[in-house]
């Protein structure tokens, strides 16, 4: 018996979530896309995840197959 209630509920919900549109903060999106400082930071943080340590292992893998060769 409750179940067009719900459903209409539901609807509701749904429609109210289709059609919102909040405020973008456009200065707050263009920083996080940009990287900048931040990517920086975070290597800082965590140096196992840079580019250069990627090369470094890589030219150790090619020592080390050259060697077993």
């Amino acid at each position: 018996m409750g179940r067009g209630r719900q459903k209409a509920k539901h609807t509701k919900v749904a429609r109210d979530l289709k059609y919102f549109s909040p405020d973008t903060n456009y200065s707050a999106l263009e920083q996080e896309l940009g990287g900048g400082s931040r990517l920086e930071e975070d290597l800082e943080k965590w140096p196992e995840y840079s580019a250069e340590d990627d090369a470094d292992d890589a030219d150790d893998l090619d020592a080390d197959e050259s060697k077993s060769a």
